[in-house]
């Protein structure tokens, strides 16, 4: 009985060993499975059957089918529409309507006959004066003050004049006086070179004036010349001022000139080294750019050896001075 079952359990294993191998076989792919090798030498391609011909369609009669009338459109009388003629040139639009005036061959900026390319601004001949004070003192010394600038220039090249002066009691008390040749030499900056001529109340003198213009970072505009004089007589003249805008037309001007001189000159009053220093504040209101009237106050003391004369001439060495002006330019 004992080995009946045993052989039992050995049939149910080896049933289950051979169903679990049939199951493996059934899930390993077919590439997998070894194939007998196949002689296709005997198979021959079939012949391709004859193209069956379509089948004809029946023929529609479409002589009952018509087309709907379009809709009318309401006829468009073109007969106001009209073009002006190509030829007609009375008619025709004037193609300098709008120019100005201004044509290319005639007018305020053409060029001489035989020139053909355009006129840019590095042709043109510009010109202003600056008259930047033009004011009355009052104070110790009551006197008309006046200090211009006037130029024309084309390109790279000005030719500048400078006039600065006082007059007191209808008398030409000083001045100053300078013809200069200006070239650019970046956009901010002008080198001056030139003849400077004085006059006044002492001896006339006259100088060689080399210099530059223009303005500094954080818009301070300076003026720095040196000069040589008869006599052997050397000068270095600074002068800086600075536009504090408060409003748009409402403008602080600070400003302050120092000269300076070589050498000793007792017939004009003038010491060695730092001779005279004058400082300034000005308000003024631009009703537009090219004019504004102003009021200000201005400090001017001597230094060194013209201190020194002034004392001796028994005349005041510095002083303070309320001033009131306008300030104008023009320009073409």
């Amino acid at each position: 009985m004992r080995n009946i079952k045993h052989s039992a359990y050995l049939f149910t294993a080896a049933s289950l060993f051979n169903a679990g191998l049939f199951s493996a076989g059934l899930l390993i792919p077919a590439p997998l499975l070894a194939q007998p090798a196949v002689d296709h030498s005997q198979h021959t391609t079939p012949a391709q059957a004859p193209a069956l011909a379509p089948a004809t369609a029946p023929t529609v009669d479409h002589s009952q089918h018509t087309t709907p009338a379009a809709a009318t459109t309401p006829a468009v009388d073109h007969s106001q529409h009209m073009m002006t003629p190509s030829g007609d040139a009375a008619s025709a639009r004037d193609p300098h309507a709008y120019s100005g005036g201004y044509q290319r061959g005639s007018g305020l900026y053409a060029l001489a006959q035989g020139h053909e390319q355009l006129h840019m601004a590095d042709t043109h001949r510009f010109g202003a004066i600056v008259i930047d004070q033009l004011e009355r003192t009052n104070g110790d010394d009551e006197a008309i003050i006046y200090d211009l600038q006037t130029w024309i220039s084309q390109g790279y090249q000005r030719v500048t004049l400078k006039a600065e002066g006082d007059i007191e009691e209808s008398t030409l008390e000083e001045s100053r006086t300078e013809l200069l040749w200006s070239r650019a030499l970046s956009p901010f900056w002008d080198t001056q070179l030139g003849l400077r001529h004085d006059t006044g109340a002492q001896r006339d003198q006259s100088w060689l004036a080399a210099g530059v213009q223009g303005l500094a970072p954080y818009w301070f505009e300076i003026d720095a010349t040196a000069y040589l004089g008869t006599g052997g007589q050397t000068s270095l003249r600074l002068d800086a001022e600075y536009e504090l805008l408060l409003t748009q037309h409402l403008i602080l001007q600070p400003s302050a000139e120092f000269n300076l001189y070589g050498k000793r000159d007792a017939e004009r009053g003038v010491g060695s080294g730092l001779s005279d220093v004058t400082v300034g504040m000005r308000l003024r209101y631009e009703f537009s750019r090219q004019f504004a009237p102003y009021v200000g106050v201005e400090w001017a003391g001597k230094y060194g050896g013209s201190k020194e004369f002034m004392r001796a001439a028994g005349e005041k060495n510095s002083g303070t001075r309320w001033v009131a002006g306008v300030r104008f330019w023009l320009s073409n």
